[in-house]
């Protein structure tokens, strides 16, 4: 059975039907507020701002094209996504957060509630950082975004930027409870997918304007898309097999034995964390150089190369190198640490001791820890490879088969990387859905 027969499957049961309908409402009443700006920004000043720029296009991204129009849900889920990956680091550090996350629905829904507390003053904060650079006059050639604003209208666009955050976070939790598949992912979703007519026409006018670079273009994406399936599905099967006492129903007695299963460790358990970790890290020189955008002497001086220079495509071949060298080397190390913040492998050892279930060959407790971290270690090094080369080498090896600069390409992996995932997820939870009710899967 293929996808449009199962989705067919799936409008024929009421249920469905009502949280496939609740869940594109809600994405559409997104899109709609992602298409309503703000007053009084330049769009020509807003438009520059944008070209090339690394961090404000990855927040672009993820807030499927708001802030490059400055709406009022421009800041999108970024905030939020903070928020959880800020959580889940504290989760590590504190141990009352760690005891709170072990404490099942009630533990999650608290974590939650923090989440969603500390959303609040980080939207609040971006809002605000996002004012001090539309309102300076040396960020763009065109002059400011905001010229010479109030402090009424400072204030408005902040709690409007604030509030439109808080409305997209609530869209997202709603269709994650009530809806098919999880909310804040599918947003994000909906926004790239929405960029995609764009791109495309961006792509063809730069420089892929012949047949040969489009079909070029073709078979890169169809390629890249196959290979994160693949990386993204990947698992390794690591054998278990539970020590328990099996009942003979013939004879009445118990005897020693067991079911063998296996533990599914997944090459990239990190997902886009890393990336994401990697291009803020690199970012942060552009930023401090946009403060001090009006200083004077040498630190105007510095503001500025920083602004031309300290990009993908800097315009030097050493300095090229450095960078993606940089980003290549950070989104390894980010790679292994948010895996080991997610992944214990103290806790995994200490859950399989506790429901009866072993490793062949590995005595229960620290040696079963260690195997089980040095087994991750080994597949995680191809994941973050795996990471950095859609990042850093597939931008760089598409510019060069088709003439269309890195900056165009630069978020194309990471964009496809969030689609298919999520595509994935989606299709993943329909298929759970129809199984409960006796129907055959569509993934195989």
């Amino acid at each position: 059975m293929n996808l449009l027969q199962a989705l067919a499957q799936a409008l024929r049961i009421p249920e469905l039907r009502k949280k496939l309908v609740f869940t594109l409402l809600l994405l559409f009443a997104f899109r709609v507020l992602a298409s309503i700006s703000i007053p009084g920004a330049n769009p020509t000043a807003l438009n520059d701002l944008f070209t090339g720029n690394t961090l404000l296009g990855l927040l672009n991204l993820f807030s499927g094209n708001g802030l490059a129009h400055f709406t009022i849900v421009g800041l999108g889920l970024n905030p939020y996504i903070n928020a959880t990956i800020i959580m889940q680091l504290m989760t590590v550090v504190s141990v009352r957060l760690k005891e709170l996350s072990k404490e099942g629905e009630v533990g999650r829904k608290r974590i939650t509630r923090y989440t969603r507390w500390l959303t609040v003053p980080l939207a609040a904060l971006q809002a605000y950082g996002f004012m001090a650079l539309f309102t300076n006059s040396s960020a763009t050639s065109a002059g400011a975004i905001i010229p010479n604003p109030t402090v009424t209208e400072t204030l408005t666009v902040i709690l409007t930027l604030t509030a439109g955050t808080i409305v997209a976070m609530w869209l997202g939790e709603l269709i994650t409870e009530y809806g098919v598949g999880n909310g804040v992912s599918l947003i994000i979703f909906t926004g790239i997918i929405a960029q995609l007519p764009g791109a495309l026409f961006s792509y063809g006018s730069e420089g892929a304007s012949n047949v040969f670079h489009i079909f070029e273009m073709a078979v890169i994406a169809l390629v890249a898309t196959a290979g994160i399936i693949y990386v993204q599905q990947a698992q390794r099967k690591v054998p278990m097999q539970s020590a328990q006492r099996v009942l003979n129903p013939r004879t009445g007695m118990a005897s020693a034995g067991g079911r063998r299963n296996f533990l599914p460790l997944r090459v990239n358990t990190a997902g886009v964390i890393p990336i994401i970790f990697a291009i803020s890290i690199m970012a942060f020189p552009t930023i401090f150089a946009n403060f001090f955008g009006q200083a004077t002497g040498w630190l105007s001086t510095a503001s500025t190369w920083i602004r031309d220079n300290w990009q993908p495509n800097g315009g030097t071949l050493p300095l090229d190198l450095l960078y993606n060298g940089i980003e290549f080397v950070l989104i390894l190390g980010f790679t292994y640490f948010y895996t080991a913040v997610v992944f214990d492998p103290n806790d995994v050892a200490d859950n399989l001791k506790k429901s009866s279930n072993f490793i062949p060959g590995i005595r229960p407790g620290r040696q079963t820890a260690e195997y089980l971290g040095k087994v991750m270690g080994r597949i995680t090094l191809a994941g973050a490879i795996f990471l950095a080369c859609v990042t850093v080498v597939l931008p760089l090896a598409t510019s060069f088969l088709t003439g269309v600069s890195t900056s165009q390409f630069l978020l194309g992996g990471t964009a496809i990387l969030i689609v298919v995932g999520v595509a994935l997820d989606t299709m993943k939870q329909i298929e759970t859905q129809l199984l409960m009710r006796q129907y055959r899967g569509f993934i195989r």
